[in-house]
């Protein structure tokens, strides 16, 4: 039976919230329906940064110490009026709506110790928008041993198959965090591979007074400074094969020293393109082609660095395939959604390291 389903997304880049329609089985993806957007104010944002720092030293992912409580207030509240934003315009009724997948923000990701915490009160949300709503998607698969990360590989698997495409095929998803889902027939291989937007986001914000790199711009116009890449690089993480994880700060503590903001910039967006290329040589065989989502599909920089790291492989945005690389993220957690309530996995062994395939999800009700 085919559902409709709603998924909100509200990633690493703590930009805002995403919204996307999808009606799908579970399985398979029966048609795409429209999406939204409600961004975060400056205030909200800077209150979501603050979060992750408190949350850093979380022993327990049900305590809100500190301003995580108002932070957990402030991005229910958030995805509720995107909801509400959303049905208004598309003239739905919540009835309309079989289920909600509501990601949260995730404050902390530390798989080592099994402990994911995403902020969201999916009770509260329930209640505002009159739909049953299924959160806590990473919880069981960490709990059970997984990474936990990433999770959209099973979309990115059913989104492939209309592809047809002859040898493997990546799909990279570029948000604060980046991530691959390998797919060729049967094999499926997921793993974060380092930062995505996340350290450039911050560079940008930090010495440009600017959300994050429009298009690539500033990145175009500076110096790569190959040796501190080189550096990166020589951390254990990039190494390890598939699956592995990322928290969005663990990158954090990497400093450019005194370069330009221009060269920072370039620097920081070849650093995301070489651990995406670092992946190569861990996969069974080097991808035919690559198709690119998320914030980084924007950063025409970016797609330049990638077409020529990864060449002689295909390299080309979702959208030119007619996917909404802003809404794919949102739209996995609709699928997932899907996924949970008929008790289909959600997960792998070789997506997240899980010992075997994992449902999961919570179901709050109106």
């Amino acid at each position: 039976m085919m559902l409709t389903a709603l998924g909100l997304m509200s990633g690493t880049s703590l930009d805002g919230v995403d919204v996307a329609l999808i009606e799908t089985d579970g399985r398979r993806v029966n048609a795409l329906g429209p999406s939204g957007y409600r961004p975060y104010t400056d205030t909200e944002r800077g209150l979501l940064r603050q979060a992750l720092y408190e949350a850093a030293d979380l022993p327990d992912r049900t305590a809100r110490p500190g301003c995580l409580r108002e932070a957990e207030r402030v991005v229910t509240t958030a995805h509720a009026e995107a909801v509400a934003a959303f049905t208004a315009q598309h003239r739905m009724r919540f009835d309309d709506i079989d289920i909600v997948g509501f990601h949260g923000q995730t404050v902390l990701h530390r798989p080592e110790k099994r402990l994911t915490v995403q902020i969201g009160d999916a009770l509260m949300l329930a209640k505002a928008i009159h739909i049953p709503v299924m959160y806590d998607f990473r919880a069981a698969d960490v709990e059970a041993g997984g990474q936990g990360a990433p999770f959209v590989p099973v979309y990115h698997r059913a989104l492939a198959q209309s592809l047809e495409r002859e040898g493997p095929t990546v799909v990279v998803n570029i948000g604060g965090v980046a991530n691959i889902t390998y797919i060729d027939g049967d094999t499926l291989i997921a793993c974060d591979t380092g930062p995505g937007n996340a350290l450039l986001d911050d560079h940008m914000l930090r010495r440009m007074n600017q959300r994050f790199d429009t298009e690539g711009r500033t990145a175009a116009l500076g110096k790569v400074d190959a040796a501190w890449i080189n550096r990166a690089l020589a951390m254990p993480f990039f190494a390890l094969p598939p699956p592995k994880s990322l928290d969005r700060n663990d990158f954090a503590g990497l400093k450019l020293g005194d370069m330009p903001p221009e060269d920072g910039a370039a620097t920081l967006t070849a650093f995301t393109v070489a651990a995406i290329a670092r992946v190569v040589p861990l996969l069974p065989k080097e991808p035919k082609s690559w198709i690119v989502a998320g914030g980084g599909a924007r950063n025409m920089t970016m797609l330049r660095m990638l077409r020529e790291c990864l060449a002689p492989a295909q390299v080309q945005a979702a959208d030119t395939l007619g996917w909404a690389s802003d809404a794919i993220e949102a739209q996995a957690f609709g699928f997932l959604a899907a996924r949970g309530l008929k008790g289909l996995p959600l997960s792998y062994p070789a997506t997240t390291g899980v010992p075997i395939p994992m449902t999961g999800g919570i179901i709050a009700r109106p």
